[in-house]
Parts: structure tokens; sequence; C-alpha cells
């Protein structure tokens, strides 16, 4: 076999090699949400998995989990009456995070028990820091999200 198809089936091997490892690769990256983190409050931990093709989080942890009266706190803001009574511990409260082009995530939907308010979600990952955005039509709140361990 001479040099130059050795070298054009090494180069053809090599891009087969890379077309499949790339959505692996771009899988991985996707992942990276996945995993256990501590809102800005240091009071409750969110933990983010796959569901389906987008990503949910539940809150996992609370540092006060209990009431006043010793029971577990419910979902009292919710503007939804069936739903004040729902513990939030275990809550899921972000749905539908769908990875983005440019390697965050997008279109999802969150919900924040301190209002009951339900937003339009995004997500981007800089480091060990998961900044958070809910938006309401134009109107936007931002928090920054720390990876920490599984409660």
């Amino acid at each position: 076999m001479s040099h130059k198809l050795a070298a054009t089936l090494g180069g053809l091997a090599l891009a087969a090699l890379a077309a499949g490892l790339a959505p692996a690769a771009k899988a991985a990256a996707a992942d990276a949400i996945v995993g256990t983190w501590m809102t800005p409050e240091q009071d409750s931990k969110i933990t983010i998995e796959p569901c389906g093709s987008a990503y949910c989080g539940h809150i996992s942890w609370l540092k006060n989990p209990l009431d006043d009266k010793g029971n577990p706190k419910v979902d009292i803001n919710n503007k939804k009456e069936e739903l004040q009574s729902r513990p939030i511990l275990g809550m899921q409260m972000i749905s539908e995070l769908k990875p983005n082009a440019d390697g965050g995530w997008e279109d999802g939907k969150i919900y924040n028990p301190r209002d009951g308010g339900t937003y339009a979600s995004k997500a981007a990952l800089e480091g060990d820091v998961l900044k958070v955005k809910g938006c309401i039509l134009f109107l936007c709140k931002s928090q920054d999200w720390t990876r920490t361990t599984a409660p």
C-alpha cells in the first residue's frame, strides 16, 4: 500500500472516529449540569438529573426542613391551592431544561417556592458555578449556584 493511500485511509479512519465521538462529547458537555448545587442563601440544595431529553431538578436538602410547629415545610406560596400542602423537600423545581448550541441550557421552567411563581429558565456553567436565570417576559432574575456534595 502506498504512503498516500495509507495516509488517506488513516485520515478517513480518524474522521470516522471523530464523528463517532462527537455525539458522545456533546452528551458529556450537556451532562455537565448533572449534580447537586447549593443556592446562594446556602439554605437549600438542588439536584439536577436527566429526565427524558431534558434536565430536571428537585430540592434535595433544606437547611431548615421543618416549620415552627415541627412539621415538614410545605409549598404555602403556590398559586394553585391544591399544591400548597405538598412538601418542599423533594419537590421538582426545574423542568424541561435543554442543552443549547452555546454549551448552556435553555427553554426550561423554574419554580420559586419563595413566591410561588414559575418562570422561563436557562442556565450556563462557569467552572463549578451554575448561573441560573428565571424570566417572565423581559424581566429576569439570576442566581449563582455552586457545585456541592449530594445530601
